[in-house]
């Protein structure tokens, strides 16, 4: 997998554009990142995975997928090391991570407060 098939994957997806954020390639839908490219260098990639999701790919294809290291990883953003990596392996993780954020974020439900809390 090189950079450029990794980008073309990425823009294929209907409404995907390329941007860039912290001096490196991204990839949006609606204005939501979804994956970039050459971070930490020109070899690897990022996709956002659930948790589940990440440990799927990675379970699946170990030398191709790792957790991004820290907080980020732990919420299932994930590496893929380019050079390992095959079309067949990239291509549904960078769909689903596209299909991560195309789906409005649910709302959360507006706080209730009882009549005991209410100011006088």
């Amino acid at each position: 997998m090189t950079p450029d098939a990794f980008r073309r994957i990425a823009l294929a997806l209907p409404e995907a554009e390329e941007r860039a954020h912290m001096h490196h390639p991204d990839f949006r839908v609606g204005g939501r990142i979804f994956a970039t490219l050459a971070y930490p260098d020109e070899s690897w990639a990022m996709v956002k995975l659930t948790p589940e999701q990440q440990f799927n790919v990675v379970r699946t294809f170990p030398d191709a997928f790792r957790p991004v290291k820290g907080a980020w990883g732990l919420k299932g953003c994930t590496h893929v090391h380019l050079p390992k990596a095959t079309v067949t392996a990239v291509r549904p993780a960078v769909k689903l991570a596209w299909e991560n954020v195309k789906a409005p974020p649910a709302k959360r439900p507006a706080k209730v407060r009882s009549a005991r809390n209410r100011p006088l």
